[in-house]
């Protein structure tokens, strides 16, 4: 008897129909993204002198695969719903499951595509985009709408195991806090404490306290040392605690987990838009799979007045998928819950869906 192949010539096909019909859902919808953006920022790029280089090079080159891969799930489900109602309504579902081809064993190249674009995705989100993110935001902060964060009010951090830091304020255009403290344990016991008027930051971890006062406690003796300027060495920089909304978009995977274990480390507490980036990286490449069983779900079965019904149902279901998204993310950033949960939950949720789905559709 002759073994089949893992992959047969319809499983070309329907690959070759999604692949091609996402990257024509990508391309069409771009296009149209990037018109209306250029309409949006023109009068910005005329009124901030940014050059034509600038504006495609810097911007729109780097704008095009951010916004692709952030709509990656809807793209997804527009290309299963789109390509999938087309085959029922021309009856090649029908045909397909009349030859003896089970509804599970006609998900195969649909998984496999959807593996695809989700191992894609993650690459993308982990280790291509980041750095593109770079260049893009910085364009946007000196030709669009700056977002830098220029100054921080009331940050505590650990620096080191027993050792405290607290600013007052600390302004980034200067690099400069003000009403500065160190303060040094044993265990719980407070040994030193540095308090300072200004505190300046130089370069990798070199700052310079002024008008400071040191009190040393040994036992009940208090020593107290006061000058004017003195060196010293902190393993802090500023970019530890001057967090914008962006910093998170412009680190790779690997160094999102490292700076998200050394903040919670120092116990810095506003670090939820980093985890939900992290957290959103893995949640994505599973939405690929849960979008496309439900797509594939709805859209099979043939039905009255063409494929309208469909496409109606599923643009439905991806955007609420993504304003459900939204929603959630935006709980974690109040603290209301864990930004794991936050992210997960949709995916959780739309797993359900997608088996009830799934046990309806057409066999």
């Amino acid at each position: 008897m002759k073994k089949q192949k893992f992959l047969q010539i319809i499983d070309w096909y329907i690959i070759r129909k999604f692949l091609g019909t996402y990257v024509l859902a990508i391309l069409l919808i771009i296009a149209i993204t990037v018109m209306f953006d250029f309409n949006e920022k023109v009068d910005k790029f005329i009124r901030n002198d940014a050059t034509t280089h600038a504006i495609i090079f810097d911007y729109y080159l780097n704008f095009i695969p951010y916004f692709a891969n952030l709509f990656s799930p809807l793209f997804v489900f527009i290309a299963v719903i789109f390509f999938t109602s087309n085959l029922a309504d021309r009856s090649e579902i029908i045909a397909m499951l009349s030859n003896g081809i089970s509804f599970d064993r006609l998900m195969r190249p649909y998984m496999i595509s959807a593996a695809l674009i989700a191992g894609m995705t993650f690459l993308l989100n982990s280790y291509v985009i980041p750095p593109a993110n770079i260049t893009r935001i910085e364009f946007q902060n000196r030709y669009v709408r700056p977002n830098k964060v220029t100054y921080s009010n009331n940050i505590q951090l650990e620096v080191e195991p027993g050792i405290i830091a607290y600013f007052d304020r600390f302004d980034a255009t200067t690099n400069t806090g003000y009403r500065f403290s160190l303060e040094k344990f044993d265990k719980k016991e407070l040994k030193s404490r540095m308090t300072a008027q200004q505190i300046v930051w130089d370069s990798a971890y070199h700052w310079t306290v002024k008008d400071y006062m040191i009190r040393d406690f040994v036992g009940m003796k208090e020593n107290i040392t006061t000058g004017e300027t003195i060196d010293t060495t902190l393993t802090i920089i500023p970019s530890d605690f001057m967090i914008s909304n962006y910093d998170s978009e412009q680190m790779t995977t690997p160094q999102l987990k490292k700076y998200i274990d050394r903040q919670k480390k120092r116990g810095i507490g506003n670090i939820q838009l980093f985890e939900i980036e992290y957290h959103r990286r893995y949640a994505m490449a599973l939405a690929a799979f849960i979008l496309t069983i439900i797509g594939a779900s709805i859209s099979s079965r043939k039905v009255k007045g063409g494929m309208g019904l469909n496409i109606g149902i599923g643009l439905g279901l991806s955007f609420s998928y993504i304003l459900f998204m939204q929603v959630s993310s935006s709980f974690a950033i109040s603290g209301l819950v864990s930004p794991f949960i936050a992210v997960w939950i949709p995916n959780f949720v739309y797993i359900f869906i997608a088996a009830y789905l799934y046990t309806k559709a057409p066999r």
